[in-house]
């Protein structure tokens, strides 16, 4: 594929995924930009995942029903099987934001490294609740840098895409915070940083880390420390501290 038209390698992870898949699908197929190679690492689901996803089988790239090690041990599965110039994770119960977003994801700029944008907060039935900078403390940066991320996740993995060549796979080291130290990587790599400006995808609140909150301090406090020293992670985290008691909303 030229560089004007970059396949995107799209990559859901699942585990009894069956309530909200279906949608998160559908979102992805009905995309008008048509270089995009779907792939979806399900985790040998107890449930009728499968069955959903045999429904759209013939228009889905790869389908990897097997047991894993956790959602960054099958997040790396998907990398590994992609082809893709680029990478883009959606979780099973997230959606694209609209039918053209990867087209105008692309035509924001030429040859981006990163392409990064918004995304929007939705309840459990589907209802839009609000863009993630206005429902968290963590506001997307007009230009993001590595350096943007050491008061925390800034953009969410599903509003952010990478050039696969420079995308390592997560570090299982973590349970619940790989995906800031991934983005952290692959920011580090990566020279053209493009703000889309857009919204890129919506997804429901209560994440993984959410659900493991100390834990996910714990991990995040080791790896900001790692990138960005003990001394100023210390100061960076009594901030993020004051503002977590401060905001009713985080």
């Amino acid at each position: 594929m030229s560089a004007a038209s970059p396949v995107l390698s799209i990559i859901t992870v699942c585990f009894n995924a069956e309530k909200f898949i279906e949608s998160t699908i559908q979102s992805v197929l009905s995309q008008t930009y048509p270089h995009i190679e779907y792939i979806i690492v399900d985790g040998a689901s107890h449930d009728n995942t499968m069955g959903v996803i045999e429904k759209y089988r013939s228009r889905i790239a790869t389908v990897l029903s097997e047991k894993d090690k956790g959602l960054y041990d099958a997040m790396n599965k998907g990398m590994q099987l992609a082809t893709g110039d680029y990478l883009l994770f959606l979780n099973a119960d997230d959606v694209l934001a609209d039918n053209d977003v990867i087209a105008n994801l692309f035509a924001a700029c030429a040859h981006a490294d990163v392409y990064y944008g918004e995304a929007m907060f939705m309840d459990e039935n589907g209802v839009d609740i609000g863009l993630r900078s206005e429902q968290t403390p963590h506001k997307v940066p007009d230009q993001l840098t590595w350096k943007s991320l050491k008061h925390g996740m800034v953009v969410s993995h599903q509003a952010y895409v990478i050039r696969r060549s420079l995308s390592p796979l997560y570090d299982l080291q973590y349970r619940v915070c790989a995906d800031i130290d991934w983005m952290i990587r692959t920011l580090k790599a990566s020279q053209k940083i493009c703000n889309t400006h857009q919204v890129v995808a919506r997804f429901r609140v209560g994440g993984t880390s959410k659900q493991h909150q100390q834990l996910a301090w714990k991990e995040r406090y080791k790896i900001l420390s790692r990138y960005y020293g003990h001394i100023p992670n210390f100061a960076h985290h009594l901030f993020i501290g004051m503002r977590y008691i401060f905001s009713k909303r985080y």
